[in-house]
């Protein structure tokens, strides 16, 4: 087992803790995100300018510190190689501002966007609200986004690695234009594949936003099955996954994995924010004054972390175990990652955790994996996806 390197860490993550950690124990204090565009200014010239003396140097202290290298969290998925099964969830990284920099961070892999073809503002502010005491978010961001164009000309920007010579993967998320109607959304999602392909080892079908009116309409198995076959029918389509909400019921479910069976789709991620309020519909905002059942938006973060693992464990049913997952939802710790790798998920995503608990969350959930394999008697990670070992 690689060795943990607790004592030489972190710079970063005794920054974090003592500077942002914080700003996020309270609700209310600097708006979620203006922090979050302030974090993605810096990690966006850090990302043009990371071979210059000086931030290189920075970024290989970070990278030292923070990336767990064992050939037991490595695996081979939809013909990417993932050096380990820890990845940052689309919705941070909108733009692909820092898509060359995000293994410094520990990271597997990172996926981009959501990205529309259409560049646009999303919805009004305030539109995104911590709530502290739950670790958990609302978010009505309704895919702000600066479009695929522009994402285009930011990833050419920071030079990036060809396909398979990345040191870590990168995914690229899609969804439909707020302007785009739904019969016209196959050639919306379809344009801006198109001219981002060459940059994205895999590409997510986003269909499961609830910030976009109608768009989870093209959850439906028929809806959702044209889209595919346009998307398969351009040149260099990557690997293409389909992201799902939790709010669907078990048929739906079933109903998605048949047509992802069916379509030969490289995988399934589960799940998105969540309209249902789990429990919280009386907590108030502070911002705003309302309740959660009273604010539109989708909820992320611990609270989701039971629905997205009983979805996981249908998915897994329901395509027995012959195509990968990836899970995602109130992941903040080793024990919840491993829960979902047990459940079935081949590799798992961080946001909402990874804000709350800063940059040592992906080294100590590495760590903690490689605990458990030895623990259990498994040779590897990939040993351990579906096998409903409990944590010890």
């Amino acid at each position: 087992m690689a060795e943990p390197k607790t004592a030489n860490r972190l710079a970063a993550g005794k920054f974090y803790k003592h500077f942002i950690g914080p700003i996020l124990a309270k609700d209310d204090g600097i708006d979620a995100e203006q922090l979050t565009q302030l974090a993605l200014m810096i990690l966006e010239k850090t990302s043009i300018y990371r071979n210059w003396p000086g931030i290189a140097d920075l970024l290989n202290v970070l990278t030292t510190d923070l990336q767990r290298k064992d050939l037991r969290l490595q695996q081979k998925l939809f013909g990417c190689h993932f050096k380990n099964p820890i990845g940052l969830a689309a919705g941070f990284d909108k733009n692909g501002v820092a898509a060359g920099i995000w293994n410094c961070f520990g990271f597997g892999f990172a996926e981009l966007g959501t990205v529309t073809w259409h560049p646009q503002k999303g919805n009004p502010r305030p539109r995104l609200f911590r709530l502290a005491a739950e670790q958990a978010a609302l978010n009505r961001m309704g895919f702000n986004n600066r479009g695929a164009a522009t994402m285009l000309r930011s990833l050419e920007r920071q030079n990036l690695p060809r396909l398979g010579q990345r040191s870590s993967v990168i995914g690229l998320n899609f969804g439909k234009s707020k302007i785009t109607s739904i019969k016209d959304a196959q050639e919306d999602y379809a344009s801006s594949l198109e001219i981002l392909a060459p940059f994205a080892d895999y590409a997510v079908i986003n269909v499961s936003s609830p910030n976009t009116p109608g768009l989870r309409d093209l959850q439906n198995p028929k809806q959702l099955k044209n889209l595919i076959t346009r998307l398969k029918q351009l040149d260099q389509c990557p690997p293409l996954l389909i992201k799902i909400a939790p709010d669907l019921d078990n048929i739906s479910i079933d109903g998605i994995a048949k047509v992802a069976c069916e379509e030969d789709i490289a995988g399934l991620i589960a799940v998105n924010t969540s309209i249902n309020r789990l429990g919280l519909q009386k907590r108030v905002i502070v911002q705003t004054g309302s309740t959660l059942e009273e604010e539109a938006g989708g909820l992320s973060g611990i609270p989701l972390r039971e629905r997205a693992i009983e979805v996981i464990r249908q998915l897994r049913r329901n395509t027995q175990g012959k195509l990968p997952l990836i899970g995602v939802g109130g992941i903040d710790s080793p024990k919840s990652a491993w829960e979902r790798i047990s459940a079935g998920a081949s590799l798992v995503q961080l946001y909402t955790g990874w804000i709350f608990q800063g940059p040592d969350l992906v080294p100590n959930i590495l760590e903690g994996l490689l605990s458990q394999l030895d623990k259990n008697g498994f040779r590897n990670i990939s040993d351990a996806v579906g096998s409903d070992v409990p944590w010890k």
